[in-house]
C-alpha cells in the first residue's frame, strides 16, 4: 500500500513537468503575448523594451527562460509578477490558499454529510414519494447556477432583509481570518459554504442512490441477507462501503479542482480573495509567473488527491488489495 502511494507521488513530478512546459509554451506561442510590451507599457521606447528584455531574460532562448522560471518558482521562490512589478507570486498563493481551503473545506463537509444522508434515505425508500422528492431536490440543486444562487443569497442577506433579526448577524462580503475572529470567520463563510455545496449535494446524492440500488442485487448482498443480517446493517456496512468507491473517486477530483481554483464564481460573488479569483486576475493580465504558480498549485492538489483516492480504494475494496498483493 505504501509503495503504491509513493509510486503515485513519483508520477507527480512528471505531471508537473508536462503541465509547466505546456503552460509556458502556450504563453509564448500566443500572438501578442510578449510580456515585454506589457511590462514596459504603451508606446514604450525601443531602448526601454531592450532594457526590460535583458533584465527579465527575455532575450535568452526559451528553454533557458523556462529553467530560470522554474528555479525561481520552486527553489528560490523569488519569482515576481509581470503585471505588478516586484510582487512575488509565491507569497500571493500562500495568502490566497487559506481562504480557498476554508471555503472548499466547509462546503465539502456539508455536501458529503448531506448527500450521504439523502442517498441512503432515497435507497432505503426506493420508488416511494420520499425517494422521488429527495432526487427531485437533488436535480434542482444541479440545475441552479452557482453565481445566480450566490447573488440571490446576497440580495436577501446583504440587502433586502439584512436589517431584520434573521440576517442582521451576517457580516459584509469578504473574508475574516480564522486566527483573528473564529466566530466572524464562520459567519462570513456559512452562506458561501451552502451555495457551493448545493450543486455537489445534488450530484453526489443521486450517484450514491443509484450505486446503492445497483449493489443491492449483487451476490455478496444476497449472501449477507441469507445469513440473517438486518437490512440496515447490510446497507450500511456492505452496500455503503462498496458504493463509496465511486463517491470517493468523484470527491477526490472535485475537491482538488475546487481547491486549485475551481471555486472562482463563489469567490467572486462573495468577495473572497482566494486562489480562483487570483487565477482569474492572472489570466486577465496574462501574467505568466502568476499563471504558472497557480497552475502548479492546482496540479499538485490534483495529483496528490489522486494518490489518496487510490489508497482509499485499497481500504474499501478487498479485490483491489488482493490484486496489489499479487503484483
Amino acid at each position: 500500500m505504501i509503495l503504491a502511494f509513493f509510486h503515485r507521488i513519483s508520477q507527480m513530478f512528471f505531471v508537473l513537468l508536462g503541465v509547466s512546459v505546456l503552460v509556458f509554451a502556450i504563453f509564448f506561442a500566443t500572438p501578442g503575448a510578449d510580456p515585454t510590451a506589457r511590462i514596459a507599457g504603451r508606446n514604450a521606447a525601443p531602448q526601454t523594451l531592450e532594457k526590460i528584455r535583458k533584465e527579465y531574460g527575455f532575450d535568452r532562448p526559451l528553454p533557458v527562460q523556462y529553467v530560470i522560471m522554474m528555479k525561481k518558482l520552486f527553489i528560490t521562490q523569488d519569482l515576481t509578477s509581470y503585471a505588478d512589478r516586484g510582487e512575488r507570486v509565491v507569497p500571493e498563493i500562500f495568502r490566497a490558499a487559506p481562504i480557498t481551503f476554508s471555503l472548499v473545506g466547509g462546503a465539502a463537509l456539508i455536501w458529503t454529510v448531506t448527500s450521504i444522508a439523502m442517498g441512503l434515505i432515497a435507497a432505503i425508500f426506493k420508488d416511494t414519494w420520499i425517494d422521488k422528492t429527495l432526487m427531485s431536490l437533488g436535480l434542482v440543486g444541479i440545475s441552479i447556477p452557482v453565481f445566480w444562487l450566490g447573488e440571490v443569497v446576497n440580495l436577501i442577506t446583504q440587502n433586502r432583509y439584512h436589517d431584520t433579526w434573521l440576517f442582521s448577524w451576517v457580516p459584509a462580503l469578504g473574508y475574516i481570518p480564522l486566527s483573528e475572529n473564529p466566530i466572524g470567520w464562520f459567519k462570513a463563510l456559512v452562506f458561501p459554504w451552502c451555495v457551493l455545496a448545493v450543486l455537489f449535494i445534488g450530484i453526489y446524492s443521486r450517484i450514491l442512490r443509484a450505486d446503492l440500488v445497483a449493489i443491492a442485487q449483487e451476490d455478496f448482498m444476497r449472501t449477507a441477507r441469507a445469513k440473517g443480517l438486518s437490512s440496515l446493517r447490510i446497507l450500511l456496512w456492505h452496500g455503503l462501503r462498496m458504493a463509496m468507491i465511486t463517491f470517493i473517486s468523484l470527491f477526490g477530483l472535485d475537491f482538488a479542482q475546487l481547491v486549485g481554483g475551481g471555486a472562482l464564481l463563489t469567490e467572486v460573488v462573495f468577495g473572497l480573495p482566494g486562489v480562483g479569483r487570483l487565477t482569474y486576475q492572472a489570466l486577465s493580465s496574462m501574467d505568466l509567473p502568476l499563471i504558472m504558480a497557480t497552475v502548479m498549485y492546482s496540479a499538485v492538489f490534483v495529483v496528490v488527491s489522486g494518490a489518496i483516492v487510490d489508497l482509499l480504494y485499497l481500504f474499501l475494496d478487498p479485490r483491489i488489495r488482493e490484486s496489489h498483493k499479487k503484483l
